[in-house]
């Protein structure tokens, strides 16, 4: 069996957006007519520019490859151009084939991914959602506290039992600065107001996108140590792990960072500067074997795995798998309840109740995308997945 085409769909994510402005899929085939989905996690590129770096990779070193020699494949496109070190765009590609190679190794086997990485230590996965505007409401919940922790409590009885949310204001190129008094404040009202709407019925994740100094995180970390967040996500630039080091020796919330990273090596690092909470992305830092590398680096530190999504459902599946498999796993991120156009995209949706997802039991990812629903959603535009706010000068607060 050799890998002999690859197709890449661009899918445009319709209102009201949430998980980025596109999602990009990568299909690939082989010779034998097998055929497994992977997903790249927010390229830096426009739609065009993704597609071609997806062909380019697969033409060198994809192409007329076995499935199955998935390490291999993996060393040859990480040292691609003798650079051998990270890199989110060659980092977001080999994700995408990882994942694709094990949806054909478990479709080959008859036996979904989970059974293949070790087998699950757990039936069912814990999740939790970004707090979002109200649906079909033009408000503004980062700055009406009030308003938070009314939505907050809506997710509460919807089931949710952790929600995550970053009111410490917009995040921009420039940085890193320090909390204004205002945006102390804010926070500090924010994450209370929602503690004392949901009492001990959710846990509450607190981010901030890597804005501050190690200084200025320590001010607004201490701020939130009465509502006992179960993180302070990314409080600085994330390729600074000795920043966060000194948080994590003056805040007492637990330290939570590795969405914009890209190998094993930088989320060593992060364990070594005493992060106790990894959130690799598996569209990004490697796919499915590196979410396993992961999560035993982790676990030799004595940290656990909460892997990040916002983007598209087949990286929420193979986070799903990894997060099935791996004793040290703490909750993973999801889109509300997964429906939506998430629901859509796949051929068999994800199933989300109470709070927790149920993992995949088919052959390999144990889902596909719709491309009927694909191609009928194609991206155009010249925009990139997320971007910070282009204005550098600095906030009022």
């Amino acid at each position: 069996m050799k890998f002999t085409s690859v197709e890449t769909f661009v899918v445009a994510n319709p209102p009201p957006g949430y998980g980025g402005r596109y999602f990009v899929f990568v299909k690939l085939s082989t010779d034998t007519g097998a055929v497994g989905w992977g997903e790249v996690y927010s390229p830096p590129f426009d739609a065009a520019t993704v597609e071609a770096v997806v062909t380019d990779v697969f033409d060198r070193f994809v192409s007329g490859t076995d499935p199955f020699r998935i390490e291999e494949r993996t060393r040859l496109i990480y040292s691609i151009a003798f650079t051998g070190r990270p890199d989110v765009t060659i980092g977001g590609v080999l994700s995408a084939f990882d994942m694709a190679s094990w949806d054909i190794v478990g479709k080959e086997t008859g036996r979904n991914i989970t059974d293949l990485i070790g087998g699950k230590v757990r039936d069912r996965v814990r999740a939790y959602t970004y707090l979002y505007p109200r649906d079909g409401a033009d408000d503004e919940v980062y700055e009406n506290p009030t308003l938070a922790a009314e939505t907050a409590v809506q997710y509460v009885e919807d089931g949710h039992t952790a929600i995550k949310f970053d009111p410490a204001g917009p995040y921009r190129a420039v940085g890193p600065r320090q909390p204004s008094i205002n945006e102390l404040d804010r926070s500090e009202a924010f994450v209370n107001e929602i503690r004392a709407a949901v009492g001990p019925r959710a846990d509450l994740l607190f981010g901030t996108h890597g804005q501050f100094t190690p200084s200025g995180a320590i001010r607004l970390g201490k701020r939130l140590e009465a509502a006992a967040p179960l993180w302070f996500e990314e409080p600085c630039p994330p390729d600074i792990p000795e920043a966060m080091a000194e948080v994590a020796r003056h805040c007492h919330v637990p330290i939570a960072a590795g969405e914009r990273l890209t190998s094993i090596h930088e989320f060593k690092r992060l364990c070594e500067a005493g992060v106790g909470i990894l959130q690799p992305n598996l569209g990004r830092a490697g796919g499915i074997t590196a979410g396993k590398k992961i999560a035993a680096i982790a676990e030799a530190y004595g940290a656990q795995v909460a892997p990040h999504l916002y983007n598209g459902p087949l990286g929420g599946a193979a986070n799903m798998a990894v997060a099935a498999t791996i004793p040290n796993f703490l909750v993973l991120e999801g889109i509300k309840e997964w429906g939506g156009f998430h629901a859509e995209l796949l051929t068999n949706p994800v199933q989300w109740e109470d709070g927790y997802v149920v993992p995949f039991t088919e052959p390999g990812l144990g889902t596909e995308i719709d491309e009927a629903v694909a191609r009928a959603n194609p991206w155009v535009a010249g925009q990139t997945h997320l971007a910070m706010t282009e204005d550098t000068n600095d906030w009022p607060g």
